[in-house]
């Protein structure tokens, strides 16, 4: 007899121990959260955001009992072949990622071979003051639905930024922009896909160039890709021999691309934050002649999201991490512009009046444009599309440097 109890309590014991954790019992999940290591897996390659998100690990290491590891990451594609791998290998729990930011194709593709875990966002209880009919891009990430897998923690708009001491009046238009460089050979770039920012520009310019744009919004095998694209790559031909360097070099990221203009290289560049450029002056990296612009047609905004693999370790850690990535405290202190200064994914409206006095005591920085002058806010394409721009890109003009 004992030892059928025994047993019994083993196998209990056993099943404990890799029950998943449940996001509607948050009492249970903050508990078996307490003393995990989270890995989270994101883009390192920002001292700003770096900053951010070691100031995320010291709050929920100091209030959850939770430890966070920035894994640093230069392109997000490797945190999902880790997992993809740790699958072929029938490695179904225990991974050695716990938390990934992700967006897009890299969401899809996850989605798509079930490689995450879930639902569980719509359950957290930062969830309520999240903006869901103000900011749909929350639970549409590149027009696939969200469902509950990733947990949206800022809001990006691509804004354009240059130097007022070298250029009096921007080009606000992609054809202009183009003549722009003719006329000022090496003072535009971008960075060079695969990056994330330099694909967003290909796909910034497409939505301006493409006859019908309801077409970017299905798979891109369901359209005329070269009647589509026809018009961009006309474009990329006549100004790529105009770029920094004539084309045959780009910079590797947003970082780089912030150097070449505070060194004078450039007189103008593209950034997936509005804030950007004030950040850069206000921690010295730019000088304070440069100011932010957009498109006349307006430009692409979009959510980051934070995802937990299907096999992640510590998946209660994690849920506690992105919960509080989505609260009042931790949204106003990432849209700080000398923080960071990401748009927050909230609707300020739901918050406390206390929580609503931290966002209303931010100051815009001297680069920001206010919220009514961003202009109109374009959809992402679906995922599909910026594989393809990369592909056909690097074909066309990818360097290597």
């Amino acid at each position: 007899m004992r030892s059928l109890v025994a047993a019994t309590l083993a196998t209990f014991t056993a099943f404990a121990a890799t029950a998943e954790p449940d996001p509607s019992n948050w009492q249970a999940v903050t508990e078996e959260a307490r003393g995990q290591t989270v890995y989270w897996n994101a883009w390192g390659g920002s001292d700003t955001i770096n900053s951010f998100i070691a100031w995320i690990g010291s709050r929920v290491s100091e209030d959850y009992g939770v430890t966070l590891e920035h894994v640093k990451l230069s392109d997000t594609a490797d945190a999902v072949s880790r997992v993809l791998a740790e699958k072929s290998a029938g490695k179904d729990a225990g991974g050695a990622v716990d938390m990934i930011w992700i967006n897009g194709e890299n969401f899809a593709a996850m989605k798509r071979q079930d490689l995450l875990f879930g639902p569980w966002v719509e359950q957290m209880p930062s969830w309520a003051n999240v903006d869901v009919a103000g900011k749909p891009a929350v639970i549409s990430d590149f027009t696939v639905p969200t469902d509950g897998l990733e947990a949206p923690w800022g809001m990006a708009q691509v804004v354009f930024y240059y130097d007022t001491a070298r250029l009096e009046t921007p080009p606000t238009t992609m054809p202009d922009l183009a003549a722009w460089a003719a006329e000022n050979p090496g003072r535009f770039t971008y960075p060079q896909p695969p990056n994330f920012l330099g694909g967003t520009f290909l796909k910034q310019a497409l939505i301006e160039f493409v006859p019908d744009a309801s077409v970017l919004q299905a798979p891109v095998e369901d359209a005329d890709y070269a009647a589509a694209t026809k018009d961009l790559w006309t474009f990329l031909d006549g100004m790529t021999p105009n770029l920094w360097r004539s084309g045959r070099a780009y910079p590797q990221n947003e970082s780089r691309q912030i150097q070449l203009m505070a060194d004078g290289e450039i007189d103008l560049a593209i950034s997936f934050n509005p804030n950007e450029a004030s950040n850069a002056i206000a921690n010295s990296e730019l000088q304070d002649t440069v100011r932010t612009f957009v498109m006349d047609a307006g430009s692409i905004g979009n959510a980051s999201f934070v995802a937990i693999p299907y096999n992640a370790n510590a998946k209660a850690g994690a849920m506690v991490v992105a919960n509080f990535m989505m609260s009042p405290e931790a949204q106003a202190m990432m849209q700080d512009p000398n923080v960071w200064g990401l748009g927050t994914v909230l609707d300020l409206e739901k918050l406390s009046v206390e929580d609503r006095a931290r966002f209303d005591a931010l100051e815009l920085g001297i680069a920001t444009l206010p919220p009514a002058e961003l202009g109109a806010t374009l959809p992402e394409p679906h995922p599909s599309w910026m594989v393809k721009l990369e592909e056909d890109w690097t074909e066309r003009y990818g360097v290597a440097q």
